[in-house]
C-alpha cells in the first residue's frame, strides 16, 4: 500500500511536471490582483497617496487535494515614492516572490528592482480631474528548483522487495540540480484620472519575461518561461456620501493559457479624517481549460478592512470547475496586507483606490 501510494504521488508529479512543459512555466496569478499591484504591473508602483507602501500577499491552493504541501505563492514589495519636480513624481521599488508547487516542492526564487515615473497630465484650479501617465520596468535575477529528496525513479524501485531504497542511485543525471539563475525583465504602462475622492479610473497593461529566459534543470535544455501579457482596468464609482463601487478586471494570456478574473468590490467609508472602511464583494475566475474554450473556474468571495494607514484582505475561491468534484469545491486562501506611510509635503497627492 505505500508503494503504490507512493507511485501515485510520483506520477502526479510527473503530470505536473509535463503539463508544465507544454504550458512553458505558466505564471501564478492573486485572486486580489489589486492587493498585489506592482506584481500586476510594474507601472503601478508609486500609485499611492504616501511616502512609501509595502503589499505583502500570500496563497495557498489546493490543499483539500495535496494537504502535505499544497501549491504556496508568496509576495513582498516596497515601494519608495518621491517628487520629480513640481507635479510629477518617480517611484522605485524592490519585489520578491517564490511559488512552490506540490509534493515535490517544485520552487521559483524571484528579486527584482524596478522603478517608475509619474508624468501629470492634467489638472490643477479649472480642472474637472487629474490625469496621470505612468511608465515602469523592472529587472530581476530568479532561480527553480526542486526537493530532491522527496522523489524516487524506477531506478530506485527493488522488484525483490516490492519497495523503494531512496538510497539507491537513481540513474538520472540531472538528479539534485537546481536550475541556473537568469535575469527576468518586466516593464508596464498605466494611465489613471481621478474626478473626486471617490471617483476615478484607471487602465493598464503590462509585459513580463520580455526575454524569455531559459528555466531547464537539463543541461542544454531550452525550455522557456513565454512571455505574459497582462491587461487590466477598475475603477472608483460613488452609489452614496458613504458607499461606492469598486469595479476591476484582470486579462493574462502566456503561451496557450490565459486567466480573467473580473468583478467588484462595495466601499462603506465613515469619512473621518482617521478613516475607516470596509470592502465586500463578489469576483468570478475563468481560465482557458481546453485548447480553444475559456471556462468558469471559480467564484471568489472578497473582503478587505482599511484602517487609515492600513488594507487587511482576505479572499476565497469557489472551485466552479469540474475540478470540483474532486476538491469538493474547495479551492484556493487568499491574504493580503499593505501598509503606506504618509508623505512628508503637504500638497495632496491625487490617487485612484484600488
Amino acid at each position: 500500500m505505500p508503494c503504490m501510494q507512493s507511485y501515485r504521488w510520483t506520477l502526479l508529479f510527473f503530470v505536473i511536471c509535463f503539463w508544465g512543459q507544454a504550458g512553458k512555466a505558466q505564471d501564478p496569478r492573486f485572486s486580489q490582483f489589486y492587493a498585489a499591484p506592482v506584481y500586476l504591473n510594474p507601472a503601478m508602483s508609486g500609485v499611492f497617496p504616501g511616502a512609501y507602501r509595502i503589499a505583502i500577499n500570500y496563497r495557498d491552493l489546493y490543499a483539500s487535494i495535496v494537504n502535505e504541501r499544497p501549491f504556496r505563492t508568496m509576495s513582498a514589495a516596497f515601494e519608495y515614492r518621491a517628487r520629480a519636480g513640481r507635479n510629477d513624481f518617480f517611484s522605485m521599488n524592490l519585489q520578491a516572490q517564490q511559488d512552490q508547487a506540490g509534493l515535490a516542492h517544485l520552487r521559483r526564487n524571484q528579486a527584482f528592482i524596478g522603478g517608475s515615473f509619474l508624468k501629470k497630465l492634467s489638472g490643477g484650479r479649472y480642472s474637472s480631474s487629474e490625469q496621470f501617465l505612468v511608465a515602469g520596468a523592472q529587472v530581476g535575477i530568479a532561480q527553480q528548483a526542486l526537493r530532491w529528496d522527496d522523489l524516487w525513479f524506477s531506478a530506485q524501485y527493488n522488484t525483490q522487495t516490492n519497495s523503494i531504497d531512496p538510497n539507491g542511485p537513481s540513474g538520472e543525471a540531472f538528479a539534485g540540480a537546481n536550475s541556473r539563475s537568469y535575469l527576468d525583465f518586466n516593464a508596464g504602462i498605466l494611465w489613471y484620472a481621478v474626478f473626486d475622492d471617490n471617483a476615478s479610473f484607471f487602465a493598464g497593461g503590462a509585459l513580463h519575461h520580455i526575454n524569455q529566459p531559459s528555466i531547464t534543470f537539463l543541461e542544454g535544455g531550452s525550455n522557456t518561461i513565454n512571455r505574459r501579457w497582462t491587461a487590466h482596468l477598475g475603477g472608483e464609482i460613488p452609489l452614496g456620501k458613504a458607499i461606492s463601487a469598486m469595479p476591476g478586471a484582470a486579462v493574462s494570456s502566456q503561451g496557450p493559457a490565459m486567466s480573467i478574473t473580473l468583478g467588484n468590490n462595495f466601499r462603506i467609508t465613515n469619512h473621518d479624517w482617521k478613516e475607516l472602511a470596509l470592502r465586500g464583494g463578489l469576483w468570478v475566475h475563468a481560465s482557458r481549460q481546453t485548447d480553444t474554450n475559456l471556462g468558469l473556474d471559480a467564484l471568489i468571495v472578497a473582503g478587505i478592512l482599511e484602517m487609515e494607514r492600513w488594507n487587511l484582505g482576505f479572499s476565497y475561491d469557489v472551485t466552479a470547475s469540474s475540478l470540483r468534484r474532486s476538491n469538493y469545491s474547495k479551492g484556493a486562501m487568499e491574504v493580503s496586507l499593505i501598509y503606506v506611510h504618509p508623505a512628508s509635503y503637504r500638497s495632496k497627492v491625487e490617487c485612484p483606490k484600488y
